[in-house]
């Protein structure tokens, strides 16, 4: 479907789609689904857009709590992105995984949805200490192909290129995109979609960035990283908490895009 054709747009996921790393809870969060809803509306300015990602969902959760919802408000563009809090878990099981977004990939597309979804970077590139799940990532991004393959689902290809284990384009706690991050993120869903001026420049290194840090200061910035991030989240799985415990989607109804202005991360 062309774009200028598309009048309701619905993400559903986690905090990727949520936003987190592109703004604060105060000041509020943008997003690279926020930042594609933009781009639709640039062809199609009567849009209208849904948000219900939550931070912290499963897999299985994103179906069971955003599915039914997205349904009823029956759009004409979906994205789908979910996975990464469920391969992060020893109990990861990627068959179950699949199921929940294999089934939310052909609800919606039964429903005439243009529905598109995205691969996953290996975040042990990103991450050290989670290069021992590099193996997960790979698996999982093999079977979202195939799941989108049988459904007509349209795949963004993000774990192709070097460019996105960019430690830039991630935010410190290295599990969320920065602002540049999301805005690349954007692109590439734009460019899958072929969305008018939508082209590669998302695939396209960074301008070189200045020496690297000495392996001293790269060991601290790893210690300062499990202090301020991986512990806090230890201690919520030891406690069977979530950091989207007690939360709401930031856009639970269809509301009409503001007229979009430009960004200059986007371009970056």
């Amino acid at each position: 479907m062309p774009s200028s054709a598309y009048r309701r747009y619905v993400a559903l996921g986690d905090s990727q789609t949520e936003g987190l790393g592109d703004g604060d809870d105060v000041h509020g969060l943008r997003g690279w689904a926020d930042r594609l809803a933009d781009e639709v509306a640039r062809q199609s300015p009567g849009l209208l857009y849904a948000n219900l990602a939550v931070r912290g969902r499963q897999a299985g959760q994103v179906r069971a709590e955003q599915l039914a919802p997205a349904l009823a408000m029956r759009p004409d563009l979906a994205t789908v992105v979910a996975g990464v809090n469920d391969l992060l878990r020893p109990s990861f099981d990627i068959d179950e995984v699949v199921g929940h977004l294999e089934a939310m990939l052909a609800a919606l597309t039964a429903q005439g949805a243009t529905v598109a979804t995205l691969t996953f970077p290996d975040i042990g590139r990103i991450t050290p200490l989670a290069r021992p799940i590099g193996h997960r990532v790979l698996a999982l991004n093999e079977r979202i192909r195939e799941s989108a393959g049988r459904y007509g689902v349209v795949v963004a290809e993000t774990a192709a290129h070097p460019v996105v284990t960019d430690p830039r384009l991630w935010s410190a706690d290295r599990l969320h995109a920065s602002p540049i991050g999301h805005a690349r993120i954007a692109a590439a869903v734009a460019h899958a979609l072929g969305l008018p001026d939508s082209d590669d420049n998302w695939t396209r290194p960074l301008p070189v960035a200045g020496p690297r840090a000495s392996a001293w200061r790269a060991a601290a910035a790893e210690f300062r990283w499990v202090g301020t991030f991986l512990g806090p989240w230890v201690v919520r799985r030891l406690r069977g908490r979530s950091s989207g415990d007690d939360r709401q989607a930031k856009r639970p109804g269809l509301l009409p895009v503001s007229s979009p202005t430009g960004d200059a991360s986007s371009a970056v």
